[in-house]
C-alpha cells in the first residue's frame, strides 16, 4: 500500500505587483462635498510557477465618481507566491481559490487605503469577501455553461 503524502502550504512570498492611482479631475474633485460612489471589481488569478509552486494574484479596481467625473481610479494587484503540493486537483483549485485570496485580502485592504488616503481621499476600506461563496458561484457558473453548451468538460493539462 502507498502511503499518502502530506499535504503542504507553505506562503513564500508576498508581493505588490502592480499599483496605479490617476486623479484626473485633480485639484477641482477636492472642492467638492458629496460622497462620491464607489464601484469595486475584484479578479483573482492563479497559474503555476513552477512543480508545486503558484503565484496567486488578487486584484482590484476601484472607482470612485462624482456625478459623472472620476473622482480617483485606482488599481492594485496584490500577489503571492504559495507552495501547495499532494492536493488532490478539486482541492487544489478551492486552495488557490479561497485559501491564497484570504491570505492576500488584508494586504490588498491596506494598499488601496493607504494609496488613497495618500491621494488626498477620506479613508476607504474595502469589505471583507467571501472568497468560498466566491468560488462557490464560479464552479456553478462553469457547470451551467457546460450545461447549455451540452458538451463534456474539456480536460486541461
Amino acid at each position: 500500500m502507498s502511503e499518502q503524502q502530506q499535504q503542504v502550504f507553505v506562503i513564500e512570498k508576498i508581493y505588490l505587483k502592480d499599483l496605479s492611482l490617476e486623479i484626473p479631475n485633480a485639484p477641482q474633485v477636492f472642492a467638492e462635498r458629496e460622497s462620491p460612489k464607489i464601484d469595486i471589481n475584484l479578479h483573482n488569478e492563479a497559474r503555476a510557477i513552477g512543480d508545486g509552486v503558484y503565484e496567486v494574484v488578487l486584484t482590484a479596481t476601484v472607482t470612485a465618481k462624482l456625478k459623472d467625473h472620476t473622482a480617483f481610479l485606482v488599481e492594485a494587484a496584490q500577489a503571492g507566491i504559495f507552495q501547495i503540493r499532494n492536493f488532490q486537483q478539486q482541492e487544489l483549485d478551492a486552495v488557490l481559490g479561497i485559501i491564497c485570496g484570504n491570505v492576500l485580502l488584508p494586504y490588498l485592504r491596506e494598499t488601496l487605503s493607504n494609496v488613497v488616503i495618500r491621494g488626498g481621499f477620506p479613508p476607504f476600506f474595502l469589505d471583507h469577501l467571501n472568497f468560498d461563496a466566491l468560488y462557490q458561484q464560479r464552479l456553478q457558473q462553469q457547470k451551467q455553461q457546460q450545461q447549455q453548451s451540452g458538451s463534456p468538460p474539456a480536460h486541461q493539462g
